[in-house]
């Protein structure tokens, strides 16, 4: 209990830190956009010359041409832009940030510290042109409270979908014991999301429930940035594997799977999981597998970048983590691209936290450079994620009805897509973040 109150009033506190969002969308006028190229999400090909109208936070009309904003309306002139819908990662993690030293945080870090942090974490990716997120995997529970802050509108940042505490075998690789001496911390169980055998691997889910979770995340694999040898091996049996999908079917939540291993990926694919992430060393057979049973892909190319070129900096990483991120970091852009020319079905994740808050949108040019179309590469972040999400009927698309979540860029992405890293309009549930 005390340590619910110390994040929740930690969340409070980033009142007085992070930057107020703009007025309520319900209390503004109806905002009327004029682009002049538009990407909706819907169609094969961009159109021209469209005007967007906004009530509140939902669009209501889509119509061709520039039409007259009415009196009382407010008109917001991207005639020379290139519109989108909000992009979507569906890969954060945005209580933390690795960095030289990060390993000492879980030792000097209160909850209170991991939720301020997160609420500046959040601004930023919402700055990038990240409207929507997916959370896989936080610390004392904080993206649960910063996604309620957000909503609330007590922080500025994207709509998150969390899954609270990932969940993992013990040694797995989310034991938040993993590499303390003995007597340091209790053994975790459950509540602390790592099970060992099918009953507990049900209480997990129901764990995650009771907390407010929005989704399940296991790591059915091991790690390359956890204090344990091996990077790939499976950590879930099938029975495990079995007992956390059909539970989580129950509350209606879906189940992300961390691995790079090709048997855990296979068992989990099998079980029923909804997606992998990261996927280092998939082949035919988990291609197959994954078309078979609709699974989707969410690759995290930035993440394996990012860890592949911190493994070169002496001492940024533990002795352990060192040749995991070595040799399997610069794996995953490959794997993505034949996974890509594989036909799995691919949604836009870039493991946030592994690199640094707000670069979120890097993973787009390396998409492209692994042989993704421009315009499905921002499927993968709009259309597709929501899919991925269940969220199609208010998310991932300009359309009547949809959230008012909108960027825009000035050019066109399709002929460069690196100009997707800076985003000059961003609105979010109606409300302006940046023009």
């Amino acid at each position: 209990m005390i340590r619910k109150l110390v994040l929740v009033l930690g969340a409070m506190v980033a009142l007085t830190l992070a930057w107020s969002a703009p007025a309520n969308a319900q209390d503004q006028a109806t905002t009327v956009i004029h682009a002049g190229t538009l990407i909706d999400g819907t169609q094969n090909q961009p159109r021209e010359n469209v005007t967007i109208r906004i009530e509140g936070n939902r669009i209501i009309s889509v119509e061709n041409g520039f039409q007259r904003a009415r009196r009382g309306e407010t008109l917001v002139d991207l005639k020379n832009a290139t519109v989108m819908p909000g992009f979507i990662d569906m890969h954060t993690h945005l209580t933390s940030q690795l960095g030289p030293g990060s390993y000492m945080d879980r030792f000097t870090q209160n909850e209170a510290d991991v939720a301020l942090q997160a609420a500046q974490y959040a601004q930023r990716t919402l700055h990038a042109g990240f409207t929507t997120v997916r959370d896989l995997g936080d610390s004392f529970g904080a993206s649960i409270a910063l996604r309620n802050a957000i909503n609330n509108g007590i922080v500025v940042g994207p709509r998150v979908f969390t899954a609270g505490k990932s969940v993992a075998t013990t040694g797995g690789h989310a034991d938040p014991s993993n590499g303390y001496r003995d007597g340091l911390v209790s053994t975790p169980g459950p509540n602390e999301g790592v099970v060992n055998g099918p009953l507990e691997a049900r209480e997990a889910v129901r764990a995650r429930y009771q907390d407010g979770s929005n989704l399940i995340k296991i790591t059915a694999t091991g790690g390359v940035l956890s204090l344990a040898a091996s990077g790939d091996n499976p950590q879930f049996m099938t029975d495990e594997l079995e007992a956390i999908v059909a539970t989580a079917r129950d509350y209606n939540m879906r189940v992300a799977v961390h691995a790079h291993g090709k048997e855990g990926m296979l068992r989990a694919i099998r079980a029923g999981v909804d997606s992998i992430e990261h996927g280092t060393y998939m082949d035919d057979e988990v291609f197959a597998a994954m078309r078979e049973h609709g699974t989707w892909y969410v690759p995290t190319i930035t993440a394996g970048k990012s860890v592949a070129e911190r493994a070169e900096i002496e001492g940024f990483f533990p002795p352990q983590v060192r040749p995991k991120a070595r040799a399997i970091g610069p794996l995953i852009q490959s794997t993505f691209g034949r996974a890509y020319a594989a036909g799995v079905r691919i949604a836009y994740g870039t493991d946030s936290g592994v690199y640094d808050h707000g670069e979120n949108a890097r993973e787009f040019g390396y998409m492209v450079e692994a042989g993704m179309p421009p315009l499905e590469a921002i499927r993968a972040a709009t259309a597709y994620a929501a899919e991925l999400l269940a969220q199609t009927e208010s998310l991932g698309t300009i359309e009547e009805g949809k959230f008012a979540d909108i960027v825009a860029v000035n050019g066109n992405p399709l002929r460069d897509i690196s100009i997707l890293r800076n985003i000059h309009f961003i609105m979010k549930d109606g409300v302006i973040y940046r023009q």
